[in-house]
Order: structure tokens, then sequence, then C-alpha cells
């Protein structure tokens, strides 16, 4: 037999009628409780409790509760005399709210009675309140990040030009768009992750800060997922610089993806809508839509590195066209899905959902063993949606919230043409600011770690660091 709960909100005038519709909507639309009556406290007592006397049904059995609209605040007595009748005549339990609450706030109380009679009820109000912690999350970290204290640090290194580019180490390298590869030994190398803003295959800004969150982020993430499978970490002595074993790294890039979303010509959603309907040996169903979740879980969706263009490409193609071993594809594969796994769990505990990343797998030259390279579940190599919003913005049909990084992008291209021209403009600084301000919120919510700008003697101190592992 199925419980039902049905609500009466009993409301003192006309005026409270607007918040209590609102309240019948949301529990309605979020918890599933479709049976509210709005009734006016100042009816006989009599008349208020006859209300309930038919909720009852062949098929179900029937629980309620009363809420009665207040001027006062609430609190554990019934300030309302007709509210305090009503709890001594009706069976049902009586709640108090106060009638200045927002109207979300009232209709979760309200759900939080509910739920302790009706198990659909309490599953939902399970998941929402999942989504209000991952949203008081998100609110933390970009009231943090917009305090005093992060906008004159950042403000600090810009307007004193004390980005790390990567040009005044003074040690040979091999400059890639953002990191830099310095050999220290026959054994490992330096990776130095610069403060470069690439776009449009050429730099954009100097973004203070970004090269730590890159690194510090992967540094994470290696940390957290070295009992899955090891890593090229020999030592991080600066935030901006690893130290790593050196890898002959392997020519496809793991992408694992758990949604149906992405732009670029080898994203799942990209394809799908071209028509493809086996992806990376995948089957994948009719009908599905935008940045809905995959029905069968997260898929590994492989590219290969080749120099004119990635292509997506199947398992079974890696390991016929030669790509891969069979043995090495299957233990880089069983990693890339158990990392995955793994990090999508902690990213939602930290209030994110962890949609889709890549990651590098090598062999280490001395030992021949297989290991976890380059970056993991940074900003730059992974998609992050905030998690509290996900669920009603999608039944909306609308696109799920970020702490997006394109902006800059966006203005490049609204400014000039970024592949044409030979002189792009410079960034606006309040730009180059606020993508500084979310690296490091991403960074925080990501790691739960505070990030520390007291980073110290710019460049050179980048230099000695790496020079102590010569």
């Amino acid at each position: 037999m199925t419980i039902a709960c049905k609500v009466f909100i009993a409301v003192p005038t006309e005026e409270a009628t607007i918040s209590a519709d609102l309240v019948a909507k949301e529990l309605a639309g979020r918890y599933d409780i479709l049976d509210v009556t709005i009734r006016s406290s100042e009816a006989p007592i009599d008349r208020l409790l006859f209300s309930h006397s038919s909720s009852s049904s062949s098929s179900s059995e029937t629980s309620a509760v009363w809420v009665f609209y207040s001027s006062l605040s609430p609190s554990s007595s019934l300030k309302s005399p007709i509210a305090r009748m009503v709890q001594e005549e009706s069976p049902y339990p009586v709640l108090e709210v106060d009638s200045t609450q927002e109207p979300g706030e009232i209709a979760w109380t309200i759900a939080k009675w509910c739920s302790v009679g009706c198990k659909s009820v309490a599953k939902r109000v399970q998941q929402a309140t999942l989504e209000r912690r991952q949203a008081k999350l998100v609110a933390d970290a970009q009231l943090q990040t917009r305090s005093f204290k992060y906008h004159q640090a950042m403000s600090i290194v810009y307007d004193r030009n004390l980005q790390i580019t990567g040009d005044n180490i003074g040690l040979e390298s091999k400059k890639g768009k953002v990191r830099d590869r310095i050999d220290v030994n026959d054994k490992t190398i330096a990776l130095v992750t610069t403060d470069r803003q690439s776009g449009f295959d050429r730099q954009l800004a100097l973004v203070p800060f970004k090269g730590a969150v890159l690194n510090l982020t992967s540094a994470f993430w290696f940390e957290q997922t070295k009992d899955i499978i090891p890593n090229h970490i020999v030592a991080v002595p600066h935030p901006y610089v690893t130290i790593a074993r050196k890898c002959e790294p392997f020519p496809i890039e793991f992408v694992v993806r758990s949604y149906m979303t992405g732009s670029t010509d080898t994203s799942i959603w990209k394809n799908y809508q071209n028509g493809v309907r086996k992806y990376c040996g995948h089957d994948l169903p009719e009908g599905m839509a935008k940045n809905q979740k995959l029905p069968d879980g997260n898929l590994l969706t492989p590219t290969t590195k080749e120099e004119e263009h990635d292509r997506p490409i199947s398992a079974e193609e890696i390991v016929n066209e030669k790509w891969m071993t069979q043995e090495d594809w299957d233990v880089c594969a069983k990693a890339a899905l158990e990392v995955f796994a793994l990090g999508q769990k902690i990213a939602l505990e930290h209030g994110l959902i962890l949609v889709d990343t890549k990651y590098e797998f090598g062999r280490d030259l001395e030992t021949g063993e297989i290991l976890l390279i380059d970056e993991v579940h940074t900003p730059d190599s992974s998609r992050y949606w905030l998690a509290s919003s996900y669920e009603e913005r999608i039944e909306a049909g609308l696109e799920p919230e970020n702490i997006d990084k394109e902006f800059l992008r966006l203005w490049f291209r609204e400014q000039c043409d970024p592949y044409k021209d030979t002189v792009l403009p410079d960034a606006p600084r309040d730009l180059v600011l606020e993508l500084s301000r979310r690296y490091i919120t991403l960074y925080e919510m990501i790691t739960w770690n505070h990030f520390d700008f007291s980073i110290k003697d710019g460049e050179e101190g980048i230099a000695a660091a790496i020079r102590s592992f010569q």
C-alpha cells in the first residue's frame, strides 16, 4: 500500500495566498507532493477539521500535515490560537511557519515533515538537502574569492607584471602552450606550468596564479589516485613546478565522459548531432538531449594524437591499428575509469559534477612501468558543472551552470579576428583578474585547500627549485 501526503496550508490573509501558491508549486515540482489545499485560517475550526475527513482512498493510506502561516518567527510552541486548537483536535501534525520566509524554504520545511511517512518524498528531500549543501559550498567559495584579500593579491601580481611567463627561468626548456619542460637529469624532468592563457593557437593574456592553480590541482588529484595507478610525480618543490619521471607517452588521449555534451569536432554531442550512433565503439540510443547523463554510465571515448587532427577511435581500432597493445590498453582503460569515478565522487562531495576529462598515460623510461602522467582533473583538462542546480536547469531546458572561463575568449572574438589579426588587443584588466579569481575558486572547491598567495622570488624561485634536483 502506498502512502500519499496531503498538505493543508492555512493563511490569515489573501496576500499570504501568493506565497502559499508558490509553496504549493514548489511542493509539486520538487517534492512530488501534489495534494496541497490552501484554506483561510479564519474559518471556523469545525470547517477546517472537516477538510481532511475524505482524504483517504481505497488504494492508498494518507498522511497529512497542517501548516499555519504566522507573522511571528517560528519556535517550539504554536502562537496562533487556531493552530493550537487544530493541534488538539486533528490526528495530523501542525506546523507553524514564518510568513516572511522564502516560499522555497517553507516548502522544504513542509516536505521534511511529509517525508517521515512517505518514502518517495523522503527521497526527494534527501536530494534537495544535498543540493542545498552543494549550493552553500559554491556560495562560500565565491564569497571568499571575491574578498579584498584575494582581489588585492591578484591585483598586485597583475599591476607589477609578476605573472610567471617561463621566459626568465634561465634554464633551457621546451615550450608548450601553457607548460614548459626542462630536463633535470637522465631520469626526471621539470614541468613548469605558467600563467599563460592560450586560445586560437596563440597567447591571449597572463593570468595571475593560473599556473599554480593547475599545477597544485593536479598534485592534489595525483595524491588522491596513487593507489589506483602510480603516477609520474617525484616532487612538487614549488607551486608552479612538478618534478616528474621521464616517460614515453602513449599516442592516445583517454577521454572519459559521463554526459552528452561538448562542442568540439571530437565531442560526443557534436558527433551525436551529426547522426553518429556508434561512438568510439559504444552504441548510443536515439532521442538523447544535450547535457543529458549517459544512460550506460561513464564511457571511455579515446582520441588519437595526430599531427593534422585528433579523431575518435574505439578500443578495438586502437589495438588493430597498433596504437597500443591489448595488454597496455587494458591497464590504462581500467585506470582511467577508476580515476574518473573517484574524481566524480570527490567532486560531488565538494558541490561539483565532474562531467568529462582527459588523461594521458606513459611508460617510465627506466622501469617500463605504466604511469598516469601530464595533468589530472584540472579546470583546463576537465569540465565541471555546479551540482546544486543541474537537475532544475536541465528540466527547464537551460545549460548547466559552471564557473565559466570562456568569457575572455568571447571578448577577443568580439574585438578582433583572433585567427587572422597580426596584433591582438590587450585583454582588459578586470577580465583577466576575474579569470584569475575563477581559477582560484575552482581550485578551492576541488581541493578544499585555501590558496596560498605567498609565492616568493618569481621565476628565480622556480629556477632554484629545479636546480635543487639537478
